[in-house]
């Protein structure tokens, strides 16, 4: 499967959901300031392997705000928002504290947070931190191809 993240000129941005070479789903991306949301989940998802929003479509379901909750996806849904809130104040909250929010922010949705480390913390935002410098040099109109398996 390949997500399209296409920049646009005004409020949005687009992603594509393309299989088997054909487009099936575009969702409309409100701008943030920072990467999209669902290329932070791309980050998250991709760098530690877990059942989310990208990998949800990429098993077949609809690319929906009204997915069924699930445990795993829930916990990946939080993470992707502490690593938003990370991407709003620079990329440069310490991994402890990010680690802190996130189970704060799991314990105030009751959701039970995804076994994480300092490490993974470190890697995910590593990952985030390459798309978003692949993100910047996309100009209005352009796109960014991200393959996800």
């Amino acid at each position: 499967m390949q997500l399209i993240f296409t920049k646009g000129s005004g409020k949005y941005d687009q992603m594509e959901v393309v299989r088997d070479g054909v487009s099936v789903e575009s969702i409309a991306c409100p701008k943030q300031g920072i990467i999209p949301h669902d290329m932070v989940h791309y980050g998250v998802e991709s760098t530690l392997h877990k059942r989310g929003f990208v990998n949800r479509i990429l098993h077949g379901e609809a690319a929906s705000f009204q997915m069924e909750a699930d445990a795993e996806s829930d916990g990946v849904e939080r993470l992707v928002e502490v690593f938003q809130a990370d991407g709003w104040s620079g990329w440069t909250s310490a991994s402890t504290d990010m680690l802190d929010l996130y189970q704060v922010t799991c314990d105030a949705r009751q959701c039970a947070p995804l076994a994480l480390d300092e490490e993974d913390i470190e890697a995910v935002r590593n990952k985030l931190l390459e798309l978003s410098a692949q993100w910047q040099a996309v100009s209005v109109g352009g796109s960014l191809v991200l393959a996800f398996v």
